[in-house]
């Protein structure tokens, strides 16, 4: 009881018999609603003297909208006001009692008066106008001090770091397009615009590597760490060796026609390590969860990245299976041998040349095929135009629909 009793007695500790109820009502309301408010309220010093101030409250919000502060700022505008009666000026007249004010305030005066420099036309407006006014002229400009740096050092909130980042976003999403694809259907990057495209990627991500040895992060107690020593060692624990490996460049390295199949085939496969950097994408759209129209759009471009995949797993394993390397022989029941057929592509085995089986689809039907069976497999509906037939179909099937239950489970009864 006595330490609420103190914290009000700190909280009106300013106010007198004079000072208006209502003004004071405003006030708390304005802190409580974390409002932007300005009041007249007549107020008295240590020594019970009474002043009229002009007080300005803001709420101060930081980056996530959160106020953090409240800035007040309070003119003495004394001087302005009925001079109020005490012992002091009890028997002056109403003139010597406003002289007796402005004396008293002729600091303030001097401080609410315009400054106007030499060879300046301005015009002099009321400072008094100025200073009853709302205007956000009279409020000081708040702006989150920036952390002095070094001159190599990136903050990672500034402008040129948030649309790198962006950049990065985008092509992390590619990557996490085209590697499953070009991994599944073991694409040599023959085609010179693509090898160039991917070969800017790789640099691009290289170069996001140089810039996170130079950019600050925010430390366990949410400061800003800036000291190139600590940024390097953290960078080191945490994306290097993922970023690093991200950025190798193995489509140039495929497109050799001299390397070795098994060298090809593993570099291939190193690819799919650059999918990691999908965790960067999931922290960075923590910041859009609170939006309804964002979430419905990351939940289709999450759904079509997951089917996408799936596809291109489907598609490997019916390219595994379709031909028994043991007997050399066609798998009639593999769906891959059902859609040659359907498409007029026949397998066939080639007696005079390789010795090898050829033909089949070609890979753009393939690969919407395989997406067709996974869309319908993850949403069960399944017509039954495609199905499972090997073992290796029928558990990857089965997986499947495990996948596209558990979806629906988190979309319509989220935890």
């Amino acid at each position: 009881k006595r330490k609420g009793s103190t914290q009000r007695h700190k909280k009106v500790f300013m106010y007198g018999e004079l000072t208006d109820k209502d003004t004071t009502e405003k006030v708390r309301l304005t802190f409580e609603n974390y409002e932007m408010n300005s009041f007249e309220i007549l107020m008295y010093k240590k020594n019970r003297t009474p002043v009229w101030f002009f007080v300005k409250i803001a709420p101060i919000r930081n980056e996530q909208e959160k106020v953090v502060l409240f800035l007040c700022t309070f003119s003495d505008i004394t001087a302005f006001k009925q001079p109020i009666e005490d012992d002091s000026s009890k028997g002056w007249g109403k003139f010597a009692r406003l002289t007796r004010a402005l004396t008293s305030s002729r600091g303030v005066l001097q401080q609410l008066q315009p400054t106007v420099h030499k060879g300046e036309n301005v015009h002099k407006h009321s400072r008094l106008a100025e200073v009853l006014q709302l205007g956000s002229d009279i409020l000081p400009q708040y702006k989150q001090e920036t952390p002095k740096t070094p001159p190599h050092i990136i903050l990672h909130y500034c402008l040129f770091k948030t649309t790198w980042d962006w950049v990065i976003l985008i092509l992390t999403f590619y990557t996490a397009i085209m590697v499953p694809y070009n991994v599944s259907f073991k694409t040599k990057q023959n085609n010179v615009t693509w090898l160039v495209v991917d070969s800017i990627v790789d640099v691009i991500f290289l170069v996001d590597i140089v810039l996170n040895f130079h950019t600050t992060f925010v430390g366990p107690a949410g400061e800003v760490i800036s000291d190139p020593k600590l940024i390097r060692m953290n960078y080191l624990k945490t994306w290097f060796v993922i970023d690093l490996l991200s950025c190798l460049p193995y489509d140039v390295i495929n497109a050799f026609e001299n390397v070795d199949e098994g060298i090809s085939s593993l570099f291939s496969s190193l690819k799919v390590v650059r999918l990691l950097r999908l965790g960067r994408v999931a922290r960075k759209l923590d910041h859009y969860i609170e939006y309804g129209a964002a979430v419905l759009v990351l939940l289709v471009c999450v759904f079509g990245l997951a089917a996408h995949w799936l596809a291109c797993i489907w598609y490997s394993i019916g390219d595994y299976e379709v031909i028994d390397e043991e007997t050399n022989i066609v798998r009639m029941d593999s769906w891959l041998y059902i859609l040659a057929e359907t498409v007029g592509t026949p397998y066939r085995f080639n007696t005079s040349g390789s010795g090898k089986w050829e033909g089949g689809p070609n890979k753009h039907s393939v690969y919407i095929t395989s997406l067709y069976f996974t869309m319908t497999s993850l949403t069960s509906i399944g017509f039954g135009n495609i199905a499972p037939t090997t073992d290796g179909e029928k558990i990857f099937a089965v997986a499947m629909m495990m996948i596209g239950c558990e979806w629906r489970r988190f979309i319509f009864y989220p935890m």
